[in-house]
């Protein structure tokens, strides 16, 4: 497999880790779009939130807790914005479900 993300959770690409358990690892975005950019990624490789499938709903419970768990490591106590970009017209750029979870500066509305 191609997945660059795969190849972070294998060892094979280095990253800064700020997180990881059996089920997911966190890493520092190489190219943030806030303060603190952080990735939330399921170690196992699913394409992207289109491909979900009804016994993925416990490992998508646990991305999103680890995401959580991710921005209170990260102090992000004042809030924060999770984001996942699902298809080319929505944004992903890679081709793995990732969370990106943003923040360390104020968010505003519209996101774009």
């Amino acid at each position: 497999m191609d997945c660059i993300f795969c190849k972070i959770v294998q060892g094979q690409i280095p990253a800064t880790f700020v997180y990881e358990d059996e089920t997911v690892v966190a890493f520092t975005d190489l190219n943030p779009q806030a303060p603190t950019h952080i990735l939330v990624i399921p170690r196992e490789h699913l394409g992207s939130l289109a491909e979900v499938k009804e016994e993925d709903v416990p490992m998508l419970g646990h991305v999103q807790m680890a995401a959580a768990k991710v921005a209170r490591l990260a102090g992000l106590g004042g809030g924060y914005r999770t984001v996942i970009n699902t298809g080319h017209d929505g944004g992903q750029t890679v081709m793995h479900l990732h969370i990106h979870v943003l923040g360390g500066r104020q968010m505003h509305w519209p996101p774009g």
